[in-house]
């Protein structure tokens, strides 16, 4: 069908530009209309059939940052409960599910929390059970691939709101080693917590001097797609690079100012409301995580960090076969030389 169809085409005039490589097939352009700007109408459609988007984030920080608050006013709803107790001694892992549902899509959310990260005075093993926590969503999703185990839900975690303090002077040897060692596991995006403790001359400060540690100490955080050929999206991803790491606050309370009702906290000096960028950056955050590159954290993790771990961990496997192959090869053949041994000796 294909061969006949360039047979007949044969007539058609051979353009354009292939910038001087003469690998690349030269285009050709049909006398009428294909289809194919039906296209991605038709991959829209079908990813609209789909049962449910899946998204987990991951919340990282001190007790105290606002993490739970922040989520909910992210989501528009009570995902997270803040219940005042005493830190515990050593890293949990908590995840909660929830199903939104919005214009007739589904989001399946999981927000996994890490209650007792950084509240300790020895945080030397602070990261292992988060570490543990990645790595074995990504061996659940292979045992899933290899056929191995039955079908459970995907809790790989698409990105990890790192919360740091207000400080005002740089990034801790806790937030560093911990930015650092996560880097090649999940997309980290810094956020400074309780952005309306600081000044605004204050928070860009911080964030110059956040970002003169990331760079020093080769910490690689979640990059924003290049997007060249589109002007709006390029212009928008230089606003969201302008803005990390994003200065954040949230506020359970709703309240109406000039006749418009805003989350915003209330101060004796003022307030201070969510949603507007001049007192923090969580407008910029929720367009750029959930507007704008959603299905992009979504692809990095499925074709980044696992076919990493997944790579590495058939690499394991493979080698532990080998050594095993090998020792057994070595178990017979000094079997057959004490045989042949044997046998001289009788004779």
């Amino acid at each position: 069908m294909y061969s006949s169809y360039l047979f007949l085409r044969n007539d058609l005039p051979e353009t354009i530009e292939n910038n001087g490589n003469e690998d690349q097939p030269k285009i050709r352009k049909p006398d009428s209309s294909l289809g194919l700007t039906n296209l991605p109408i038709e991959l829209s459609r079908r990813a609209l059939q789909k049962k449910d988007f899946i998204l987990t984030i991951m919340v990282v920080g001190k007790s105290g940052l606002g993490k739970s608050t922040l989520i909910n006013s992210m989501f528009l709803t009570d995902i997270c409960e803040y219940v005042a107790s005493i830190a515990p001694k050593t890293v949990s892992i908590e995840a909660k599910s929830v199903s939104l549902r919005e214009n007739g899509i589904n989001l399946l959310l999981t927000i996994v929390d890490t209650p007792g990260f950084g509240d300790s005075i020895d945080n030397t093993n602070c990261l292992i059970p988060i570490i543990e926590f990645l790595e074995k969503q990504h061996d659940n999703h292979l045992k899933l691939e290899l056929g191995h185990s039955t079908p459970v839900c995907d809790l790989r975690v698409h990105c990890c709101l790192y919360f740091i303090q207000p400080t005002g002077h740089s990034l801790k040897p806790l937030d560093i080693q911990f930015m650092k060692t996560l880097s090649n596991k999940v997309n980290i995006i810094p956020v400074i917590a309780k952005a309306d403790t600081l000044t605004p001359e204050e928070r860009t400060e911080f964030k110059t001097q956040i970002m003169k540690d990331i760079t020093e100490n080769d910490i690689k955080i979640y990059e924003f797609p290049n997007l060249l050929g589109d002007i709006e999206e390029y212009k928008q991803n230089k606003l969201f690079k302008s803005k990390v790491p994003f200065a954040v606050m949230g506020a359970n309370t709703v309240i109406e100012i000039n006749g418009k009702k805003v989350r915003a906290r209330k101060y004796a000096w003022g307030t201070a409301e969510v949603e507007n960028l001049e007192h923090c950056d969580f407008v910029a955050l929720k367009s750029m995580l959930l507007h704008k590159h959603l299905q992009d954290v979504i692809d990095v993790t499925d074709n980044v960090f696992y076919l990493d771990y997944k790579r590495n961990k058939l690499a394991q496997i493979l080698s532990s076969c080998n050594v095993f192959e090998s020792k057994l090869f070595c178990r017979i053949q000094n079997k057959e030389n004490s045989e042949e041994q044997i046998e001289i000796k009788t004779e």
